[in-house]
C-alpha cells in the first residue's frame, strides 16, 4: 500500500513525498528499483511502436528492438547517472547552507520522479506518440519539486536550472549542429 501511495503523490506532485522522511527510510531504495523497473518496462511500448513505425517508413523488414536486458541495464545505468549528476552539482558544487543529503537519498528521490513514465502505456499508436512528451513534463515537474524539497532550496530557481541543465545544453548544442548544416555552402 505505501507503493502505490508513493507512486500516487509523485504523479499528483505532493511536495510531502519528498519532505517527509519516512518515504526515504529502509525500504525506500526497495521502491525505487522497483519504481525503475516498472517505468523501464513500460517505455517499451512507445519505443517498439516508434520502431515498426520507422521499420515501416524505411522498408526494413526485419528488425528487432533492443533485448529487455539491455533495456533495464540501460535503465539502471541512466538513473545512477542523473543521480550522480545532481549529487555532484546540487550537494558538492550548489549546495544551499541547509543541505544535508546522502546518494542513496537522491537515488531514491529520482527513482521516484520517475513515476509519471507509468503514462507510457497509453501510447500503443504512432498517433500517440507525441504524448510522450507529457509524462517526460511531469517528470521534470516532480524532479524539480523533490531537488527543491530534498536539498532545501529556498526556491524553485536552482532546482529548475539544476534539472534542466542538460536538456537546455543539448538544445543549444543540437541547434548549433542543424545551423551549422545550413551555413555550409556547396561548392
Amino acid at each position: 500500500m505505501e507503493f502505490l501511495n508513493i507512486i500516487f503523490k509523485s504523479i499528483k506532485l505532493d511536495k510531502t513525498l519528498y519532505s517527509d522522511n519516512k518515504n526515504f527510510d529502509e525500504a525506500s531504495i526497495y521502491y525505487a528499483i522497483t519504481i525503475i523497473l516498472l517505468t523501464s518496462l513500460i517505455s517499451i511500448i512507445p519505443g517498439s511502436v516508434f520502431t515498426e513505425h520507422m521499420s515501416a517508413a524505411l522498408g526494413i523488414v526485419d528488425h528487432k528492438g533492443p533485448s529487455i536486458r539491455s533495456i533495464l541495464i540501460l535503465s539502471f545505468f541512466m538513473w545512477l547517472i542523473k543521480t550522480t549528476y545532481l549529487y555532484f552539482f546540487g550537494v558538492v558544487i550548489f549546495s544551499s547552507k541547509s543541505t544535508k543529503c546522502s546518494f542513496k537519498k537522491l537515488l531514491t528521490l529520482v527513482a521516484y520522479s520517475n513515476a509519471p513514465f507509468i503514462f507510457y502505456i497509453f501510447i500503443f499508436d504512432i498517433n500517440l506518440i507525441y504524448f510522450t512528451f507529457v509524462p517526460y513534463i511531469w517528470y521534470c515537474i516532480s524532479l524539480i519539486i523533490g531537488i527543491k524539497e530534498v536539498l532545501k532550496y529556498e526556491n524553485y530557481f536552482k532546482s529548475i536550472i539544476l534539472t534542466l541543465a542538460p536538456q537546455i545544453l543539448f538544445l543549444i548544442w543540437f541547434l548549433s549542429q542543424f545551423s551549422n548544416v545550413n551555413n555550409v555552402t556547396l561548392s
